[in-house]
């Protein structure tokens, strides 16, 4: 007897479903850095992400009997980070329910359509963690986040400097100079960028500054299949989706990938509309990307050289 359409979208989401979510976090090379720090939640009108913005006053060294201040002084706010859902069909015509008929030849072309699902989930993702702000429903991307004059988080970049990043649009010729001073701006101490994502061609322009004994790489990141150089001991890698003539230096103690633990790549069983011989499943993300100190990021946007 042919499989039922129940008995389909049990295989997909125990066999295709986890393969799937897997292989999206492994698709991009910053959402597989965060994806090993995700956050699931489980509900909230918004997610609030507290920020300690100033140092406490009523503090010092004192003397004897000296009189100690008891003052308070606001030191933590909040971001708060809107919800993003995302989905993707799939979708079996009778058409090519009939051409692919037979348990095994469906289920092959089940996993094709999966396959493909997950392509565009991976694509879309990854293209919303560089979101501008140009599409309202994608996260609060990297280009919003890495800005002096953006509203991240409920909270303005222009009236609050403590809450901008580190930008220099105007230094146009890759340089170790460049690479240096932007990466100094984003750090305290020892408290340094982790990654820089790069273009291609910025990557390209970088390998040709160095010496051939210093092109090292980062082990784990190559395993991961994905073109990386190390710059002061962090892996400079190549994003298909960063923007032209970026180098984005982050540090990812402060950003964060949130995730709806019930809607983290959630799978809904096959049905068929009314209006349409096909049958239609579909899935599922809810998350968003956040920061907590854009102080620690700097981005270089003008590098056309």
């Amino acid at each position: 007897m042919a499989l039922t359409y129940g008995q389909i979208s049990a295989i997909t989401r125990q066999k295709f479903i986890p393969k799937l979510r897997d292989n999206i976090y492994q698709a991009n090379p910053l959402l597989m850095r965060m994806q090993k720090a995700k956050t699931s939640l489980d509900g909230g009108t918004s997610i609030m992400v507290p920020l300690e913005y100033a140092s406490l006053t009523a503090s010092g060294w004192f003397s004897g009997a000296d009189t100690l201040d008891t003052a308070d002084n606001e030191m933590i706010t909040a971001a708060e980070y809107s919800w993003k859902q995302h989905y993707a069909n799939i979708s079996i015509s009778r058409r090519d329910e009939l051409i692919n008929s037979g348990d095994s030849q469906i289920l092959d072309f089940v996993k094709a359509k999966v396959k493909s699902a997950e392509k565009s989930l991976s694509d879309n993702l990854s293209t919303g963690l560089y979101n501008a702000g140009t599409d309202a429903k994608a996260f609060a991307g990297l280009r919003s986040i890495l800005s002096t004059s953006n509203t991240v988080g409920g909270i303005s970049q222009t009236t609050n400097t403590w809450w901008a990043s580190n930008v220099d649009s105007t230094t146009t010729t890759l340089s170790m100079s460049a690479l240096q001073t932007s990466f100094n701006l984003a750090s305290i101490a020892n408290d340094t960028p982790s990654v820089a994502m790069v273009t291609r061609t910025v990557y390209n322009n970088y390998y040709a500054l160095l010496q051939p004994q210093q092109r090292f790489t980062d082990a784990e990141t190559a395993k991961g299949g994905f073109q990386n150089l190390m710059f002061n001991g962090i892996p400079m890698i190549v994003d298909a989706h960063q923007a032209a003539s970026h180098c984005m230096f982050l540090n990812e103690k402060y950003l964060h990938l949130f995730v709806h633990k019930d809607e983290d790549f959630r799978f809904e069983d096959f049905v068929k509309p009314v209006t349409q011989n096909v049958k239609v499943g579909k899935v599922f993300f809810m998350g968003a990307l956040g920061s907590s100190n854009n102080r620690m990021h700097a981005l270089l946007s003008g590098l056309t050289a």
